[in-house]
């Protein structure tokens, strides 16, 4: 998704972009798959190539100086390929444009199948999930992967929405707040102190994680300010 969405943002008018992909079978148990996108945007310098996926990194001049950003788009694409087992590579040339190849290792569904049933069965259908957001398109990606698990969202775009959203719900109509730490008007952690001083009886057993573009790097979220979870392995 960050991959295409640059190509976008950073390609010329009039401007073209590719996507394809190749599968491979490895073995009996694995296949292999490569995405391919390819765009006729305004390019990388050889300098920025070497700095691309450090985090909080961006080139200046041009276009890319123009549309900025935090810098951590890359990173966390990068980041998130590793823990899947993958690579991630590109080619880039300023002016010209560039390609991004990201190859993706895979079970064959025969293993997929067997590994499914030794998993424990969680869901969240019909979980109502309070969803503090304040990026729109971030809001919009985890609004579809919880609504497609079966999962009721209300939405809220700072942590001032989410306190008052929460105050008028009834007790134990919240399942699962799911709150970014960094919004506008009010962050997260003073948000959930809020919450957590009402007087009500779901206020404080509430499960509240706290998460920012940080926890994708680093593989740790918060729950409220007293402790740590680990949601991948770093």
């Amino acid at each position: 998704m960050n991959i295409i969405s640059n190509a976008v943002k950073y390609n010329k008018e009039k401007g073209v972009i590719l996507l394809s992909y190749y599968e491979t079978q490895v073995d009996d148990r694995h296949i292999l798959f490569e995405f391919h996108c390819k765009d006729t945007g305004v390019g990388m310098s050889k300098e920025f190539q070497n700095h691309i996926f450090e985090p909080f990194t961006q080139e200046t001049g041009g276009a890319r100086s123009v549309y900025g950003g935090t810098g951590l788009g890359m990173p966390i694409t990068k980041k998130l390929i590793e823990k899947m087992g993958g690579t991630i590579k590109f080619e880039s040339e300023k002016n010209v444009g560039t390609t991004f190849m990201v190859q993706l290792p895979f079970l064959i569904s025969a293993d997929m199948k067997q590994a499914e049933s030794q998993e424990d069965d969680v869901s969240i259908e019909g979980m109502r999930i309070l969803l503090a957001e304040d990026n729109e398109l971030n809001m919009e990606i985890a609004e579809f992967l919880l609504t497609n698990a079966g999962a009721e969202i209300i939405r809220a775009s700072n942590g001032k929405e989410a306190v008052e959203a929460f105050a008028k719900s009834g007790v134990g109509e919240v399942n699962v707040i799911l709150m970014d730490i960094m919004m506008p008007v009010m962050d997260g952690l003073e948000a959930t102190r809020e919450i957590r001083t009402m007087n009500r009886s779901d206020a404080f057993c509430l499960y509240i994680p706290l998460f920012c573009t940080w926890t994708l790097l680093y593989g740790r979220c918060i729950v409220d300010e007293n402790y740590m979870i680990k949601i991948m392995e770093a």
